[in-house]
């Protein structure tokens, strides 16, 4: 456990082993307490600052299940915090261990405080929540605060609707939290397609550090995939994927009933399932996928961006990181938007469509007709890429992320005191 920070100034100097080739520590904090999407998104950025920057070291702190399965670039590492998972009511439970949800946050909180006070980062960047999860990152704020360091709160293009986020974020006083602690605000998107703080009325200073640095563009992995794509990659094909796959049964059945509707489909399509597709579900799925001569389908591919790039056309949800995929692999695409719990995925492709950087279909307005969804399927390798729209620094994510990180390491601008109680 961590002791007391002491003065702002107190923070403890490297230890000589750690003193050659050290250009700088940063701290990133991933909120995820199911699917990809945060993980997926502060890994990209992990692995871009360090192959900038030879000699800094990045340590991602996460509860994913499956975050041992991705491939870190050098200087890049991990913790893992024991996992929590959402239950349908919208509370929590433990993944793992036989603790209450109380009792497994306070081992969450312990960890990350003790990864803070060890590892001394100079920067923190901590993804969606100010606060963390139930407020566990809170102890290591407080901690790195005092000891000069910089903090920033990442946040994707779109949270939620205001009337849903508003009171989400007083009932955890995180506005309170973001003007004390935080140094910058980065949002990885740009204001043109969507401003996701502008209802909670921030103050002056936070709306003046608040970035907008545009979409986080992916490349291609450096090493191949270890899995055997199925035949039909090597000739014009769909790819349709729902990230983690948690919550996109009803698009796969969608899609899977389109073709034993309309034979006359002209593209053959492949479905990737993700780590949280119910095993159950995804038997049934596959079961209908071998009895179709244009279907067939892959588990979870850490390496996705490989199948994105082979790929004619995408058919997914539209969370965060398959819209950046999309953009970044210039993909004709159809985005079925989830609208529970949040309606992030379907402001995001209201917006998007709204360019004519994809095209939408609302599962409210078609009812899943089988029919419907085949008609899309028909014309979308005949639709425009989104490059044929020209967006200004649409995709420019990473470069201003260094840039921005830049700063923070030299600490331009930092705070190093907590705001003073009135008397």
């Amino acid at each position: 456990m961590a002791s007391e920070c002491g003065e702002p100034d107190s923070q403890p100097p490297r230890s000589p082993a750690g003193a050659a080739g050290d250009r700088g520590r940063v701290l990133i904090y991933s909120h995820d307490t199911f699917g990809l999407g945060h993980l997926r998104r502060s890994r990209a950025i992990a692995n871009a600052l360090v192959a900038e920057r030879p000699g800094l070291s990045a340590v991602i702190v996460s509860g994913s299940p499956v975050i041992g399965s991705f491939d870190f670039g050098p200087g890049v590492d991990y913790v893992r915090v024991p996992g929590v998972t959402k239950l349908p009511d919208g509370d929590y439970r433990s993944l793992n261990l036989n603790l209450s949800i109380e009792d497994a946050t306070h081992l969450r909180e312990a960890v990350i405080l003790q990864v803070a006070e060890t590892f001394r980062p100079e920067v923190l960047i901590v993804d969606k929540e100010p606060t963390g999860f139930r407020g566990e990152v809170i102890p290591t704020l407080e901690l790195l605060h005092a000891r000069g360091c910089r903090i920033v709160l990442g946040v994707r293009d779109v949270m939620d609707e205001p009337r849903l986020l508003v009171p989400e974020w007083e009932r955890k006083g995180a506005v309170d939290i973001l003007d004390r602690f935080y140094d910058e605000v980065w949002v990885y998107g740009l204001p043109d397609i969507y401003r996701p703080l502008d209802a909670l009325g921030l103050g002056p200073r936070l709306r003046e550090a608040t970035v907008y640095t545009g979409y986080i563009r992916r490349e291609l992995p450096a090493e191949p995939t270890f899995n055997r794509y199925p035949a039909m990659t090597a000739s014009p094909f769909i790819l349709v994927t729902t990230g983690g796959g948690g919550d996109g049964d009803d698009l796969i059945d969608w899609v899977v009933s389109a073709y034993e509707s309309d034979p006359g489909i002209e593209l053959p399509a492949l479905v990737v399932f993700g780590p949280f597709t119910d095993r159950s579900r995804r038997q049934g799925f596959l079961e209908r996928i071998r009895r179709h001569p244009k279907l067939d389908a892959v588990s979870f591919d850490t390496k996705l961006e490989l199948l994105m790039d082979q790929a004619t056309a995408v058919v997914g949800m539209g969370g965060y990181n398959t819209f950046c995929e999309i953009l970044s692999f210039d993909k004709r695409s159809l985005v079925v938007p989830r609208t529970k719990p949040r309606l992030e995925q379907f402001i995001r492709a209201a917006e998007a469509s709204r360019l004519g950087l994809v095209r939408m279909l609302a599962e409210e307005d078609r009812g899943r007709d089988p029919m419907a969804m085949a008609a899309e399927l028909r014309a979308l390798p005949h639709r425009p890429k989104p490059s044929e729209v020209v967006v200004p620094g649409l995709l420019d994510g990473l470069d201003v992320i260094r840039a921005r990180f830049a700063v923070a390491l030299r600490g331009d601008g930092r705070r190093r005191t907590l705001p003073q109680a009135a008397e």
